[in-house]
């Protein structure tokens, strides 16, 4: 969100439904493709500006999903995107072969919900343009590398959309 907000970029921030203390129940990545897209909408209302969708774990790939098709969207960020089957959620890109929108990944050497060999096939896979970049030495969460992401952000940012 800071990334690119130093960009000048609007950013909205919220809890998908369940989580947090926001309203409902979560609904295994189904429900919430639907407040991903009340986001959007939100965001056209508000700022009627190109959009560049990021979102981390679970919202990046919700995020990725719902951002792809939409015509407002000009570029995808998932940070921390995992892959595979996870805590009975499946993560499959498929949707992404099809998708030339620009996209930056970015995940921990160390992230247990994203491992390298795993998510480097996931994104062989992916139409370009795309990017995939690890950050050593930090976890799912980035910890202790938040300004080395934010950088990452910021650096792709400017030479992709500047």
């Amino acid at each position: 969100m800071k990334a690119l907000n130093s960009f000048g970029f609007p950013t909205l921030r919220f809890n998908f439904r369940g989580a947090g203390l926001s309203h409902g129940k979560h609904d295994h990545g189904h429900g919430e493709l639907g407040d991903v897209r009340a986001a959007l909408d939100w965001l056209e209302h508000e700022f009627p500006l190109p959009i560049v969708l990021a979102g981390f774990s679970f919202g990046a790939a919700v995020g990725l999903r719902a951002g792809c098709p939409d015509p407002r969207v000009t570029a995808l960020i998932g940070l921390g995107l995992p892959v595979g089957p996870i805590d009975g959620r499946s993560y499959e890109y498929g949707f992404l072969r099809n998708c030339v929108k620009p996209k930056l990944l970015v995940s921990g050497s160390q992230d247990i919900f994203g491992p390298r060999a795993q998510l480097e096939q996931t994104v062989e896979s992916l139409a370009d343009p795309k990017k995939l970049i690890w950050i050593e030495g930090t976890d799912h969460f980035f910890a202790g590398k938040l300004h080395e992401l934010r950088k990452t952000i910021e650096t792709w940012v400017g030479k992709t959309l500047g």
